[in-house]
């Protein structure tokens, strides 16, 4: 069963173009959530992770700060 991913980002982020180019080149679907527009889903982010920062994924439930390539292909078992 294929994990659910979560991507919390800005849209002037990097990083965060990066880490969704990177899931979509990989075939991955994910769930982009713009935190900049959503206080709610923001603040989700931080209970999470701890971070203010973005990009935040959740890989079925594992929390990766930042655009962590390796750590997004272990959390995806790719």
């Amino acid at each position: 069963m294929e994990k659910r991913v979560v991507v919390y980002s800005t849209p002037t982020c990097p990083y965060c173009v990066k880490a969704k180019g990177f899931l979509k080149e990989k075939g991955v679907a994910f769930e982009d959530v713009d935190v900049s527009a959503d206080r709610a889903r923001a603040d989700e982010m931080v209970k999470k992770s701890g971070q203010m920062g973005v990009p935040v994924l959740d890989i079925g439930g594992e929390i990766v700060v930042g655009f962590d390539r390796e750590r997004i292909t272990a959390a995806l078992g790719l």
